[in-house]
C-alpha cells in the first residue's frame, strides 16, 4: 500500500499541534490542519506489510481498513477513502482525536523505523468529509424498517453507535440519556479543547436525520441520594429537570434494550487516607464534567464549574484524564499543577519486555504535559509518588502529604514497591482531583432488572454478557461498552456498539446484514 519504496524515502512528520503558549489560553481545538502534501507523503510510508498488524487484534479494535485509506490518500482518492473508513467506525472524528492509537503501536514499520501517523491521517479523511459536504444522514428506506423497537440507555460512543446501525437495519430506536446532551464521556468526560462539542453535536444531528430519537434527563435507575460528583446530582445542580425511569418500563415497552451506561463509578485509592473528607478534594470527572457543562451553557461565568483560578492544583493519577485535568487546570489560571504517577517514568524507548506489536509503554508528553513545561519549564508529573493523607485547615484542603516510592524492593507479603524512608512531603494543595480510573457501572438499573454480575476482574464489577452476542440473562436485555468491559477506549466502545447493534438484529429478526467487528468486512476497493 502506499508508495513502495515510500518507507524509506519519508520520515515520520506527525501534524503539529497549535502552539502551546497559544492554546493553553482558550478551549479551542489543539490540533492544526496540514496541507494536503504532509498527508499524501505520510500516506505514502504504509508499507505493503503482507499482514497488517494495525488492523489487527493488537492494533484497532473496530478492524479499521487502515492500509486501504492510507493507499487513497496517498493516491489523492479521498472521496473513497471516507468511504472505506466508515466501513468499520461510525464516527472517526472521535476516535481521530481522542484514541490512543494502538494501531499506530501496532504499525508493522514500527519495528524498524516510528510508525505511519494513522491517527492523523484518520482525522484529515473524515474532517475533509465534513468540510466537503459527503457526510450525510442514511435514514432506512420505508421498505426496510421493521417496526421493531429498541431502547439504548447511554448515548455515549457505544450506545451511539449502536443506535446508528440498529436505525439504519430499519428499527425504531430511542436513546435514554440523563444528562442535558448528548454525547456521553464524548460530551462531558474530555474537554473541548480535544474534542470540540460542536463536533460531537454534528454527529447527533445525523443521527436526529436518520430518524434516531434521544431523550435526556432521563436517569434509568433508583431516586436516591447521589454522592456529590454523580452525574444526576451535577445534572440537577445546573438546573436540568431529571426524570427517574423503571428499566422494567423499557423492557415491558421495546422490543430489545442495550444497556450502555458506561463504567462511572470512580475507583479511590485515597478512600482510607486521613483527610479525605476535606473540602477541596473531587474526582477527576466531577471536575470535568462541570467545567465543559459551564463553558457550554455560559462561556463559565454562571459559576457552576470548580475553578482553580490561583490555585495549588495536584492530580492524582496519569492517564488521559489526568492530562485533561492537568490542560483544564492552565487554561483556568492555576497559580501551580502537579501530577502524582505510582509508577516509575517510562523509558524512551521499548523495553525487552514490552516487544512489537504491544502498546508500547513509553515516556511521552501529552497536549497538556507539553503545556505546562511550556510554561514552568518541567514535565508536572512526578514519578513513584504515593499519597499518604489529605491535610487540611477548619474542613479546608491545605496541602497532601506523600512518600516516595522504591519499586526495585518489593515489600515481602505486600505491595510491589517498598516506602523510601525519610521521603515525607507535604506539598501545598487547594484542589485535588483524583484521575484514578473506574471500577464498573453504577448498578442500579441492573439490579431493578436482577442482571447477573461479571465475577470481578482487576476490581471491577460489571454487568455479565459475552463479547459477540451481548445478551444478559435477561430475556431482550443486552450490555455493551464499559459496562460490559469495563473502563476502556473509545475505540473499543464502538467495537462493542457495533457489535451489539448485530446481536440485537439477529435477536429482532433471526437473521442480520449489520457488520461487526471482524465480522462480514466488505471486500477490499479496486
Amino acid at each position: 500500500m502506499g508508495k513502495p519504496t515510500g518507507f524509506k524515502e519519508f520520515k515520520r512528520q506527525a501534524v503539529p499541534y497549535r502552539n502551546p503558549v497559544e492554546r493553553a489560553s482558550d478551549y479551542l481545538e489543539i490540533y492544526t490542519h496540514p496541507p494536503e502534501e504532509h498527508l499524501t507523503t505520510q500516506g505514502a510510508r504504509c508499507m505493503d506489510c503482507g499482514v497488517p498488524f494495525c488492523q489487527s487484534d493488537t492494533g484497532c479494535p473496530v478492524d479499521n481498513l487502515i492500509p486501504e485509506w492510507n493507499d487513497l490518500v496517498y493516491n489523492g482518492r479521498w472521496d473513497v477513502a471516507l468511504e472505506r473508513l466508515h466501513k468499520t467506525n461510525n464516527f472517526p472524528e472521535f476516535t481521530g482525536r481522542a484514541c490512543p492509537a494502538p494501531c499506530e503501536g501496532a504499525c508493522v514499520l514500527g519495528i524498524i523505523e516510528p510508525p505511519v501517523t494513522i491517527k492523523n491521517i484518520e482525522n484529515a479523511i473524515i474532517d475533509r468529509g465534513w468540510e466537503e459536504g459527503r457526510v450525510v444522514p442514511r435514514p432506512p428506506s420505508d421498505e426496510m424498517l421493521t417496526g421493531k423497537s429498541v431502547a439504548v440507555v447511554g448515548s455515549g460512543p457505544a450506545g451511539l453507535s449502536a443506535a446508528q446501525q440498529l436505525r439504519r437495519a430499519g428499527h425504531e430506536v430511542t436513546v435514554y440519556e440523563r444528562a442535558d446532551r448528548i454525547g456521553g464521556l464524548c460530551m462531558y468526560g474530555i474537554p473541548n479543547m480535544k474534542l470540540d462539542k460542536g463536533t460531537v453535536e454534528r454527529r447527533v444531528q445525523q443521527l436526529r436525520d436518520e430518524g434516531v430519537k434521544f431523550l435526556t434527563g432521563k436517569h434509568i435507575g433508583k431516586r436516591e441520594d447521589f454522592e456529590p460528583g454523580h452525574m444526576t446530582q451535577i445534572m440537577q445542580e445546573g438546573g436540568v429537570e431529571i426524570e427517574f425511569v423503571d428499566p422494567q418500563k423499557l423492557v415491558d415497552e421495546f422490543d430489545a434494550v442495550l444497556l450502555a451506561t458506561g463504567a462511572a463509578k470512580p475507583f479511590d485509592p485515597t478512600a482510607s487516607c486521613p483527610g479525605r473528607d476535606l473540602d477541596g478534594v473531587y474526582y477527576a470527572m466531577d471536575f470535568l464534567t462541570r467545567n465543559t457543562k459551564s463553558l457550554l451553557d455560559s462561556n463559565l461565568t454562571d459559576g457552576h464549574a470548580l475553578s482553580a483560578k490561583d490555585k495549588h492544583v495536584i492530580v492524582v493519577g496519569g492517564g488521559d484524564t489526568g492530562a485533561d485535568c492537568i490542560g483544564t487546570s492552565l487554561r483556568h489560571g492555576a497559580k501551580s499543577v502537579v501530577n502524582f504517577e505510582l509508577m516509575s517514568q517510562p523509558p524512551a524507548e521499548r523495553a525487552d519486555n514490552n516487544p512489537w506489536p504491544q502498546w508500547p509503554r513509553v515516556y511521552r508528553l501529552d497536549y497538556s504535559h507539553e503545556e505546562m513545561k511550556s510554561r514552568t519549564g518541567e514535565d508536572p508529573r512526578c514519578y513513584e509518588i504515593l499519597t499518604k493523607e489529605f491535610v487540611g485547615v477548619d474542613g479546608k484542603l491545605t496541602g497532601v502529604k506523600t512518600v516516595q516510592l522504591d519499586w526495585t524492593r518489593p515489600t515481602p507479603n505486600g505491595p510491589p514497591w517498598t516506602e523510601v524512608e525519610g521521603s515525607e512531603k507535604v506539598w501545598p494543595a487547594d484542589l485535588v482531583f483524583l484521575a484514578t480510573g473506574f471500577v464498573g457501572p453504577e448498578l442500579a438499573a441492573g439490579e431493578m432488572l436482577g442482571l447477573e454480575m461479571q465475577e470481578p476482574r482487576r476490581g471491577w464489577t460489571t454487568f455479565k454478557a459475552e463479547h459477540g452476542d451481548f445478551a444478559t440473562n435477561v430475556e431482550g436485555v443486552f450490555a455493551a461498552g464499559d459496562c460490559r468491559r469495563g473502563q476502556s477506549l473509545v475505540v473499543w466502545a464502538i467495537n462493542e456498539g457495533r457489535g451489539a447493534a448485530r446481536a440485537i438484529d439477529q435477536y429482532l429478526m433471526g437473521s442480520t446484514t449489520l457488520s461487526a467487528p471482524g465480522l462480514n468486512l466488505p471486500q477490499q476497493v479496486v
